[in-house]
């Protein structure tokens, strides 16, 4: 069997006195798509800050291809090929948006210098593919700050693909998105992982939308893991639905 790309052992994270996390323990297949559902503050986005290194976790291990980085900085752990998108965009809104993907690889460890060097016509050409991949190239030249919120939610996507990720954590991609633009996202990130090989893990209170998008699925309830499995196990689970999909 072959290691997870993510694999998280025996995590907890406390705030004073709040238990946000209290033994995670779940992993990422490579390749996949994977989910993790839960009411509100049960600790899904305390889980992602700890994978991606915003905050040192209280005990237990994360491993990224078998190494440890859960002692590691943000910085370097993006530098390995992991990065994350949040529930509000962290766009640049008062420049374009071809501006805003050349800016997104300003941090990546090979191209301090690319943006003013040979390599700038390259990276310039590769954001417009991917503004294209997303939808985005007919506005490529619009200020970002203009864009709908579901269309800055494509663009930071975008932004994401520019570092070539190996995984991508995204934190509520549908969240505040009109419903008509819903299933062109979903279309893109299954392309993403598809077509591109890039790994997902998904924060998602659209049941419909992570019913069909994941083929595992890991739900958290009071900062613990409640139950985890395949899209129709969770959706059969008493406990799952008691907790979460009972209340929605």
């Amino acid at each position: 069997m072959t290691e997870p790309l993510i694999s998280v052992n025996d995590v907890s994270k406390s705030y004073g006195g709040v238990h946000a996390n209290v033994d995670i323990t779940m992993s990422v297949a490579k390749g996949s798509i994977t989910g993790i559902i839960g009411p509100n503050g049960c600790g899904k986005t305390t889980l992602f800050n700890s994978i991606v290194g915003y905050h040192p976790i209280d005990k237990g291990s994360i491993k990224f291809e078998n190494v440890e980085i859960s002692k590691l900085r943000v910085g370097d752990i993006a530098r390995l090929g992991m990065l994350r998108t949040f529930q509000q965009t962290r766009i640049y809104g008062k420049m374009n948006c071809v501006d805003n993907m050349q800016i997104s690889v300003s941090h990546r460890s090979s191209s301090k210098s690319s943006i003013f060097a040979s390599r700038r016509g390259e990276i310039k050409e590769r954001a417009e593919s991917l503004l294209e991949f997303v939808g985005l190239y007919s506005k490529r030249n619009l200020i970002s700050g203009d864009l709908s919120f579901g269309q800055q939610k494509l663009l930071e996507f975008a932004m994401a693909l520019m570092n070539e990720p190996k995984v991508l954590l995204l934190d509520e991609p549908t969240a505040g998105i009109n419903p008509t633009l819903i299933n062109g996202l979903i279309d893109r990130l299954r392309r993403a992982n598809e077509e591109l090989g890039i790994t997902l893990c998904v924060i998602e209170h659209n049941m419909r939308v992570i019913m069909n998008l994941a083929s595992q699925i890991y739900c958290l309830s009071n900062g613990k893991m409640l139950a985890d499995g395949t899209p129709d196990e969770l959706q059969n689970d008493q406990r799952v639905i008691d907790a979460y999909l009972g209340g929605s």
